[in-house]
């Protein structure tokens, strides 16, 4: 398991993005974040627990469920909010919401709206980080419902014929939208089914970042020494409605009880929490780790409203290429 100061920043990554989606969740009926919002309430600890093995030398490709991936991998939660408040001074000037949210000088190379997406690119990136000899693993974050796209099987065969060190990580939900794996799928595991393709595979379903972190660690170690890609199904379960920051109990097509006693109830930012407890620090500890999370998000989230918001001017720049 992870040390003591390791499970420490574990928590506080977790909390980031927690508080974070806390924020937006009471903020945006204000009608001031004018984008759709695809929350990571309850997913956190997938992303938490990669990037923080990988230790920044990540290059992060998210899906439209972004918000976890982002701030586990940048902390910037400074860009994050005015992205959102589409503001100047957001990771796309305020252009690009919620489900493209970028940051290549902190690892985020992209998050895409569209399914699946992301996948194929985060191969090409695992090529050229080979070719350049950077040491640096590609990471593909993505859910169940984009192994319904072919674009997924082709990167996974095209990682394995030319042997990339790359982390196909699968948030897995058990539903696309609305509609459930069984809905979707013939095959009985994704898992057994990738390591076919001559990809290692794994499997998580303990909604703990620490198990998480440790299987990342190793995935990626041996994705490097071997040179041959990883897939991480790890199982998890939103906590809210598919797009948007309520939930989604009327509609039916989950068990609010099951979600409950198999997700909500062991909710990994609580476990991480009695983790601390039970393992040296004490409640004041903790509770100073909080404050300090509490304050970045509230800072962050004030200035966001404040920043400027971008001028017609601006409206074409990023799109096309532009003379330095």
């Amino acid at each position: 398991m992870a040390t003591n100061s390791r499970s420490a920043e574990l928590y506080k990554t977790l909390l980031l993005a927690r508080r974070s989606e806390e924020a937006i969740v009471k903020h945006y009926p204000e009608n001031l974040m004018r984008t759709p919002m695809h929350m990571s309430m309850g997913q956190e600890f997938v992303s938490v627990g990669v990037c923080e093995a990988l230790e920044g030398k990540a290059d992060v490709f998210a899906s439209y469920r972004s918000h976890a991936a982002f701030l586990a991998q940048t902390k910037d939660t400074d860009r994050f909010f005015a992205e959102l408040y589409g503001r100047m001074s957001g990771t796309g000037e305020g252009k690009g919401g919620s489900m493209h949210l970028a940051a290549a000088d902190r690892g985020h190379m992209l998050s895409s709206g569209v399914v699946a997406t992301q996948i194929s690119v985060a191969v090409g990136a695992a090529f050229a980080n080979l070719r350049l000899n950077t040491g640096r693993t590609s990471v593909a974050f993505f859910g169940d419902g984009a192994v319904d796209a072919g674009v997924f099987w082709e990167s996974v065969n095209s990682a394995a014929l030319f042997r990339l060190p790359v982390l196909f990580v699968c948030e897995d939900n058990g539903y696309a939208v609305d509609t459930p794996r069984a809905a979707r799928q013939v095959v009985r595991s994704i898992a057994e089914t990738v390591r076919s393709f001559g990809c290692d595979s794994y499997e998580d379903d303990s909604s703990d970042v620490e198990s998480v972190y440790e299987l990342a660690r190793s995935a990626a170690a041996k994705a490097h020494a071997e040179r041959r890609p990883a897939f991480l199904n790890i199982k998890c379960a939103r906590f809210l409605e598919h797009v948007g920051i309520g939930d989604d109990w009327h509609w039916g097509y989950r068990d609010k009880e099951a979600v409950h006693r198999d997700w909500i109830d062991r909710d990994a930012v609580v476990v991480q929490r009695r983790r601390l407890l039970a393992t040296g620090l004490s409640e004041g500890d903790v509770g100073a780790l909080e404050a300090q999370i509490d304050a970045q998000v509230q800072e962050s989230v004030k200035r966001a409203a404040a920043a400027p918001i971008p001028t017609p001017d601006r409206l074409y720049a990023g799109v096309f290429h532009e003379n330095a």
